[in-house]
């Protein structure tokens, strides 16, 4: 019963980090490049409006920073519950 209890526990854990990643990337791909532009309009960032900078290269850059994130988080679960590699 404890195996299961553990399975599911990696696995909760697991969805969980996929959900956090989904939802940041969602935020600035979406949320930062498309509905808030407007409103980030106004802040300038090396040379262009800071909406347009996310639409061009911020999301891709956070998209690049949740993949490492992602990796180190999932290593220490793995750790955690002794399913290292």
């Amino acid at each position: 019963m404890s195996d299961k209890h553990s399975t599911n526990a990696y696995w909760s854990a697991n969805l969980r980090i996929i959900w956090v990643c989904i939802a940041i990337w969602a935020f600035v791909s979406y949320g930062c490049a498309i509905i808030f532009r407007p409103l980030l309009s106004g802040i300038r960032l090396g040379g262009t409006d800071l909406g347009f900078w996310f639409a061009q290269q911020g999301s891709i850059l956070v998209f690049i920073v949740l993949i490492f994130w992602y990796a180190w988080r999932m290593n220490r679960l793995d750790r955690e519950f002794g399913v290292e590699e």
